[in-house]
């Protein structure tokens, strides 16, 4: 019997690592369990969660006696552990390492835009404020890196699906979703890979309100 398969998440569906997991997880035809955590009650910190996860973030992955924190540590995990369904990452290792390295800059740069443009703006509805001068930039940023890895005329960034789509477009999308200005081609991007039915089951989840 296959070990069992547990993923945490935050409890308002809104965390976009949380659903580069869900989705990852989907992709590969996996079934697991899912349960929500309380960022807002501090649940992350309190003893049972913090001793599971080495980092105390949500995703964690649970894999029989093996926990992962981490989105695309843990997607990486997935795309190397289970090989049927849909390969998560591309097979040519230049591309491979460019999807990682996308994914890794996703995670840790464009902080004006992850904070005046947050998740929510997705989930819940758009912010009603103009971007700052220094979310501008971000964004002008943002665009450039996606112009140069999307060919023109590209469904996906490296021939075939990857996770990394996933990412992109989500980034993309606390802009178009918000009302922001985008080119169309990287909102027409984003808006196809929106529509992947693995990435609308987590649309799709009900959500407390906020």
């Amino acid at each position: 019997m296959p070990d069992p398969l547990r993923l945490y998440v935050d409890a308002q569906y809104a965390s976009p690592y949380a659903m580069s997991v869900f989705v990852a997880l989907h992709e590969k035809q996996l079934g697991f369990d899912m349960s929500p955590v309380d960022l807002g009650a501090l649940e992350h910190r309190a003893a049972g969660f913090s001793q599971l996860s080495l980092t105390q973030r949500v995703p964690t992955l649970v894999h029989g006696d093996f926990a992962l924190s981490e989105s695309s540590a843990i997607t990486e995990y997935i795309d190397e552990t289970f090989t049927e369904g849909t390969a998560l990452y591309p097979a040519q290792p230049r591309n491979r390492a460019r999807a990682r390295q996308l994914q890794a800059w996703l995670r840790s740069d464009l902080m004006p835009i992850r904070q005046e443009r947050p998740t929510e703006v997705i989930f819940y509805g758009p912010a009603g404020v103009p971007l700052s001068a220094v979310a501008h930039r971000a964004a002008k940023t943002l665009f450039q890196v996606a112009q140069a890895l999307l060919a023109d005329g590209a469904e996906n960034l490296f021939g075939e699906w990857s996770i990394a789509d996933v990412d992109l477009a989500l980034m993309l999308n606390r802009l178009v979703m918000n009302g922001d200005a985008v080119p169309q081609r990287l909102a027409s991007y984003a808006d196809r890979q929106w529509q992947r039915p693995s990435v609308q089951r987590w649309v799709a989840l009900e959500r407390p309100p906020r």
